[in-house]
């Protein structure tokens, strides 16, 4: 049985979709047997609930000793909350050893990653939460409006301070993901397009097209990015972002079998 979790979660790991891009489920969506999945929402920068979501998760995975075990991480790690250099640490060298981790890409950390050599990208990040990161590295946010000299500041300062190892989670992060019957992604995918036909660009910032469609996309699709008071269960999708930064409220799903269940801390 772990043996064929191993091979299914290779296949994954590649990147190669398990069935094709549209239909080919025959009963309710399933991970493979032996295998247990924790899909953690958008953290923007909550070090507190990033650290009390992996301590209810380590309890819950303690309950199921024989399973192979995944943490699939949706993006937007970083910006709004206080914390975004810690929690970035958290994930990079942090994370329990019994676990397997997958990291995807969030928009937010897609507009750091071009503010480091695009200066033209400053006043939306900081509009949008990037002073808070900056203040997380000890770097003295400037207005969004400030004059370009002190937008070039703060660019350079971040790229002298912003560790080796943090850029390297940073580049390294994957834009998408499929276990099984779900595919994990930020923000969304582009309805009718095969799912490995899809623009990144959809990946990370996609909202409403994606959200008001029914359309069968081929597994059920797992995302982030669009804030909702409880998690979104719906037939071809289900969200998890609970805006963590501003609620508290940071969700993970739990997928084994068939089953589906999700964890959120108080």
């Amino acid at each position: 049985m772990l043996s064929l979790a191993r091979k299914l979660w290779a296949e994954a790991m590649s990147g190669a979709p398990s069935a094709g891009p549209f239909g080919g489920r025959a009963g309710p969506a399933s991970v493979p047997r032996g295998m247990r999945v924790y899909a953690v929402g958008d953290i923007h920068g909550r070090l507190d609930l990033l650290d009390q979501m992996l301590g209810q998760i380590a309890h819950d995975a303690g309950q199921a000793p024989n399973l192979l075990k995944y943490l699939v991480f949706l993006g937007d790690y970083v910006d709004r909350g206080p914390d975004s250099r810690l929690v970035i640490e958290r994930l990079a060298c942090g994370l329990p050893p019994v676990f397997g981790a997958v990291f995807l890409r969030g928009n937010h950390e897609d507009t750091m990653l071009s503010f480091l050599s695009d200066l033209r990208i400053a006043p939306g990040w900081l509009t949008y939460g990037g002073d808070a990161t900056l203040e997380s590295y000890g770097i003295p946010a400037p207005d969004p409006d400030a004059p370009p000299e002190h937008l070039q500041q703060a660019q350079t300062m971040l790229n002298g301070l912003l560790p080796p190892h943090h850029r390297a989670f940073l580049t390294g992060l994957r834009n998408h993901l499929t276990i099984g019957d779900y595919h994990f992604v930020h923000a969304g995918i582009r309805p009718g397009i095969p799912l490995d036909r899809q623009e990144d660009k959809d990946r990370l910032w996609i909202r409403e097209t994606f959200l008001a469609s029914r359309a069968d996309h081929g597994k059920i699709v797992v995302h982030g990015h669009t804030i909702a008071p409880e998690p979104e269960l719906l037939p071809n999708r289900i969200g998890i972002d609970t805006g963590a930064y501003a609620t508290n409220r940071l969700t993970a799903l739990v997928l084994e079998g068939t089953e589906r269940r999700f964890l959120c801390t108080v």
